[in-house]
């Protein structure tokens, strides 16, 4: 019995400190995300910009982020995984310090693009170390508490960087990393062990052609407005963006090891979930980006005040998401997402139906909840949906595939949404804002409808797949914007 209760304990010490220090940058990874979208109208009244400039500062994370994803993994894979992990933690927590001293726009702008790096690198071996700290038998309740740690943040995000900007300094929602990572690259160093994957490649040349293409295109919608559609800038960047996407997808074809094999697309569900997943974070991140502007610049809210108002959207999720979990077990799957989708769309046309420049909280609370609940009811299901659509030999590129696709969505849709809301309003007066808004967010409640329409196409039940989902957590995070799942 004692023997048993030593091997016990022999365990539960790495796992304990695995879960503690992956959950801790996951955290920090996830928060940043939103953090900063409550912090908008600071960071525009201090260093100055155009509305292109407040979305890069949001869109220049988001988008490295998605398109390194898949190649931090691999990186980790080749490299050491712990090795890489600290190195993504180190260019993070850098970053975020670089992100808080930045003089100007320009600078923050870049500073956000390298915590995207740091943290494409770092994320993807979040989970893979922690599923190799924790024994199988208790594998389960360690990534269920990784993934509520990781929909908290997500969750929080508004609030904390809404609080934060008020009561201190917007600085501070990146100085909030700092003693963080510095806490962290010398724990993961003496508590975390090291692995590899023998025989793991490098898609150096997809890498190119999906960030080149990806960075193309939202330049090109993000500066549309100011330089004019048929202006040479926006033009050779929308063709190259293409061409090079287009580059990217026959590679995947056509390669022997891409990082994405097009393959598995010709799985009706494995489309049908990534697409759906697209426009998802399409119309959310692009709404929610002028959401919490309107909150503060029309109605007149603090910074707190607006991200405590945001929370029965962002958190919803972390009541709803276990209760959808449990039904679509029951049910299967389709049903739950495609409704959990088609509830986004109704909140968000409801808020484009009643956007006004008076317009109270409580006529907002409505369109808030029922988004939130949509959210939730997506996320969960997802998941399982996803996994269930391919073998467990690919189930780690399918997981990545789909975390980056969310990313890109949410780049997109923050360019969309802002394009639109460019050429429609501004920021001159509370009738502007909300003149601009309005259109925008019908564009997004019309993104998202598609994909509650694309849910259909979605298998009606989700074979069991026992612990393959955890195999591919292992290899690439399936993140839970959890509540960003």
């Amino acid at each position: 019995m004692n023997t048993q209760q030593g091997t016990d304990t022999k365990l539960r010490g790495p796992a304990v400190w695995a879960l503690v220090l992956t959950g801790a940058a996951s955290f920090m990874a996830a928060l940043d995300n939103l953090v900063v979208t409550t912090a908008l109208p600071a960071i525009r009244s201090d260093l100055g910009g155009k509305l292109e400039d407040l979305e890069w500062t949001v869109n220049a994370y988001t988008l490295t982020f998605a398109v390194l994803l898949m190649f931090g993994a691999a990186l980790g894979d080749r490299f050491g995984r712990r090795k890489l992990f600290i190195a993504g933690l180190a260019v993070f927590t850098g970053a975020s310090a670089a992100a808080a001293l930045s003089p100007g726009i320009d600078a923050l702008i870049a500073a956000r693009a390298v915590q995207g790096v740091g943290a494409a690198i770092m994320m993807p071996l979040t989970l893979t170390l922690l599923t190799a700290a924790v024994p199988a038998a208790r594998r389960g309740m360690a990534l269920g508490i990784y993934g509520a740690v990781t929909g908290l943040a997500v969750a929080s995000g508004p609030l904390i960087g809404g609080s934060l900007t008020e009561h201190i300094s917007w600085q501070w929602i990146f100085w909030l990393n700092v003693p963080i990572g510095l806490a962290l690259i010398p724990l993961a160093r003496l508590r975390l062990a090291e692995s590899t994957a023998p025989g793991s490649r490098l898609d150096l040349p997809g890498t190119l052609l999906i960030s080149g293409g990806l960075f193309g295109i939202v330049y090109g919608l993000v500066n549309a407005n100011a330089e004019g559609w048929t202006s040479a800038p926006v033009l050779t960047s929308l063709i190259a963006g293409t061409a090079l996407v287009g580059g990217f997808i026959y590679h995947g074809f056509t390669s022997a090891n891409p990082m994405l094999p097009m393959r598995l697309f010709r799985n009706r569900g494995f489309l049908g979930i990534n697409l759906a997943s697209l426009l998802m974070f399409l119309g959310m991140f692009g709404s929610i980006f002028l959401l919490s502007q309107f909150l503060q610049g029309v109605s007149g809210y603090s910074p707190t005040e607006a991200g405590l108002r945001m929370l029965p959207w962002t958190g919803m999720p972390m009541i709803v998401a276990p209760i959808s979990g449990i039904l679509s077990d029951r049910i299967g799957g389709r049903p739950v997402v495609a409704t959990g989708l088609a509830l986004q769309a109704v909140g968000l046309g409801w808020f484009a139906m009643i956007l006004s420049a008076d317009l109270s909280y409580a006529a907002q609370l409505p369109a808030l909840i029922i988004s939130g609940i949509g959210m939730g009811m997506y996320f969960a299901p997802a998941s399982n949906v996803l996994m269930s659509t391919v073998g467990p030999a690919d189930q780690g590129k399918a997981s990545g595939t789909n975390n980056a696709l969310r990313e890109v969505g949410g780049a997109l849709g923050v360019a969309v949404l802002a394009s639109v809301f460019s050429a429609q309003g501004g920021y001159e007066t509370p009738q502007a804002f909300t003149d601009g808004t309005v259109p925008a967010l019908w564009i997004g409640a019309g993104a998202v409808a598609v994909s509650a329409a694309l849910a259909l196409l979605l298998p009606r039940k989700t074979r069991a797949s026992g612990s393959a989902p955890a195999v591919a957590a292992a290899e690439v995070p399936d993140r839970v914007p959890a509540a960003t799942r």
